[in-house]
């Protein structure tokens, strides 16, 4: 099989080395920089915008397509420009080969869901985005079903939880700041790019939303404790997002994500096969915290 991942960046990267033993696979980047990241990792490099159909035309026919571009932490308009309408442009330029490929999957955000006051959610929990930018991911994931599956093409939706891993772990933060109550929802980055791959090669889950979580959604302030204790370190402060409110002047978007609490469950992605690496937290950042401990990261 052939891949193309549009938007080969932190986690489409490690899908691509994933993938690289067994399949062909082409990484696409809007920009130069990084190109020569996506030739180190053994892959093919592409410069392509996926916002411009003759652009894309650079990429060559393949038997699938990831979308994983992202328009980063920029407001509505960028995004909806980038997962909205870049991914119509993508659907579009393949469906409208001689070859079209086969398989699609979009790369989303639990974002959508919005504030569940800390209950728990899963696929068949309806979003309530309760921002602009939520919205706007959440009409791209009705691009990636509803474009694809016009178009002849199997398209899945990920969602995927906040992501951790190399370079991304944050141990100071979590250590030398007082950490403000609320879950946390992750998915190591390792784990993110496997649930993709196993979802190109696995016939499963064809037009629909799967929720890419870890199993055990944690408090922010439990998991302090547990990484100081492993540091070796005091607990850091606590506070309510009340008391936090109070006392930091925070922008709008900062607000919303303290105030949207929820528990994402992952047992779909468990129904459909997939055996996570990092199944929680402590199995995700044990070699980090080691090599804090011994004066690594």
């Amino acid at each position: 099989m052939r891949v193309a991942i549009l938007g080969c960046g932190y986690v489409g990267l490690e899908l691509g080395r994933q993938l690289s033993d067994d399949h062909e696979v082409v990484g696409v980047r809007r920009s130069p920089e990084g190109l020569d990241a996506i030739e180190a990792a053994g892959l093919e490099a592409v410069q392509a915008d996926v916002t411009d159909r003759d652009s894309l035309a650079a990429v060559p026919d393949v038997d699938a397509v990831v979308f994983a571009a992202s328009a980063g932490g920029r407001g509505p308009g960028p995004a909806r420009e980038v997962y909205v309408e870049g991914q119509q442009t993508a659907i579009e330029q393949f469906a409208g080969r001689e070859q079209p490929p086969a398989r699609y999957v979009y790369t989303s955000s639990t974002g959508v869901y919005g504030d569940h006051g800390g209950d728990w959610v899963d696929e068949r929990t309806e979003p309530t985005p309760d921002s602009e930018r939520g919205e706007v991911l959440l009409a791209a994931e009705r691009v990636a079903l509803e474009e694809s599956t016009g178009a002849g093409i199997d398209g899945t939706v990920a969602r995927l939880a906040g992501i951790y891993g190399p370079d991304r772990y944050r141990i100071e933060r979590y250590l030398d700041r007082p950490v403000v109550e609320g879950y946390r929802n992750i998915i190591h980055r390792d784990d993110a790019a496997g649930v993709v791959g196993f979802l190109l090669d696995a016939d499963v889950a064809r037009d629909e939303v799967v929720l890419v979580a870890d199993d055990e959604p944690t408090s922010r302030w439990a998991f302090a404790d547990w990484l100081a204790d492993a540091c070796g370190r005091a607990g850091p402060a606590k506070l309510t997002v009340e008391e936090y409110l109070a006392e930091h002047d925070v922008s709008a978007a900062r607000r919303r994500r303290l105030t949207s609490d929820k528990r994402c469950s992952n047992d779909r992605l468990r129904e459909l096969g997939y055996d996570l690496r990092y199944p929680t937290f402590r199995a995700g950042y044990r070699e980090a915290v080691e090599r804090y401990c011994t004066g690594g990261e």
